[in-house]
């Protein structure tokens, strides 16, 4: 299946990082609340408050009368392409024998700044060696 991964700069680090850590309370507990995302991000509530509001402001996220988080098709596409790079680069280093936490921190540095063509390759190297390990799905 092939997702394609923008190029456009817009979408900086912050955006991906933040995008992530909501899909990911997504997953974890069926809704998104800012105080919750602070907590994961290790972040105030105000920094949230602020980035929140610019990600509205861009169309991919919006909030409910309750201040529940929901994404828009757009932010939701970058939030499952910039999840799907980290758990496959922490897998990757993971199978390299770099320990877990370790393999997590990584990823999350490398997965903002890694070219696609580079992470395409690594996908395909990574799966001739340990065949149905990833969940391989080359990205434009």
């Amino acid at each position: 299946m092939k997702n394609e991964r923008t190029t456009d700069r817009s979408i900086d680090k912050t955006t991906e990082d933040y995008l992530e850590a909501m899909l990911m309370l997504k997953e974890q507990k069926g809704y998104i609340r800012s105080i919750d995302v602070a907590a994961l991000l290790g972040v105030t509530k105000p920094s949230v408050t602020y980035t929140t509001k610019r990600l509205r402001e861009r169309g991919l996220i919006t909030m409910n009368e309750d201040n529940l988080i929901s994404f828009t098709e757009t932010g939701n596409a970058i939030a499952e392409q910039t999840l799907h790079r980290h758990n496959m680069l922490t897998q990757f280093f993971v199978n390299l024998g770099v320990d877990e936490e370790t393999a997590k921190e990584d990823a999350c540095r490398v997965e903002h700044d890694l070219s696609q063509q580079t992470f395409d390759a690594l996908c395909r190297h990574a799966e001739k060696y340990s065949p149905g390990s990833y969940d391989v799905r080359e990205e434009n």
